[in-house]
């Protein structure tokens, strides 16, 4: 299409997910290089301000790129706004797709769209009172079935808490102290320990009453 298609001057292409911008970004500069930039936030400033630059003066057919430029950026005279990956939220596909149509000009906004995005086409077609025209895909596209690692189904892990047992609910580990272990500590004097000791009464040393 972007091949095909001459007006295709300006382009804006938006990604969900800064890696999938840099997979997407690769793909395009095997076919237009050099053609091509690409933003998103694990680009240094300086980087981002030079594409931005080359963008701006016309060196750059188009940028992809995330959320990062579709709001407090003033780009002008952006042809097309390509919605590669839906977004889950209305707004941020509002502020896409008014990167262009700016100033009394004209501007085409596209967006691939799965059956999983059928709910969130709807919150959009609300917010902005009118439907969303949709078009079959071209019969000359090949839409390829091999999935990348980023849309491989993500297998949420299960926190297992384990309950830890009180002591009275478990068995002979924790059983119940020897007697010797019972003792308790009674102070006596040193007079009743001598008695004891040996029987009989300490006489010696001791005043007569």
């Amino acid at each position: 299409m972007v091949r095909e298609t001459e007006t295709m001057e300006r382009v804006l292409i938006f990604v969900n997910n800064k890696r999938i911008v840099d997979l997407v970004f690769e793909t395009l500069d095997e076919e237009f290089s050099e053609q091509f930039g690409v933003i998103h936030s694990n680009k240094s400033q300086n980087y981002r301000l030079n594409t931005m630059a080359s963008f701006q003066a016309g060196e750059l057919r188009g940028l992809v790129t995330t959320d990062i430029m579709a709001r407090g950026l003033d780009i002008s005279d952006i042809t097309h706004v390509i919605n590669l990956q839906f977004t889950d939220e209305p707004e941020k596909y509002m502020h896409r797709i008014g990167r262009t149509g700016r100033a009394d000009k004209k501007g085409v906004a596209l967006a691939f769209i799965t059956k999983a995005d059928a709910d969130y086409r709807m919150a959009i077609e609300e917010m902005m009172g009118c439907k969303i025209p949709v078009m079959k895909m071209p019969e000359e596209v090949e839409v390829s079935k091999e999935l990348t690692e980023y849309e491989m189904p993500q297998v949420a892990m299960k926190n297992v808490l384990v309950k830890v047992a009180k002591p009275e609910d478990v068995g002979p580990a924790f059983h119940e102290k020897k007697d010797k272990n019972k003792k308790v500590n009674i102070k006596v004097r040193r007079a009743e320990a001598m008695k004891i000791k040996y029987k009989k009464p300490k006489t010696r040393g001791q005043k007569k009453k």
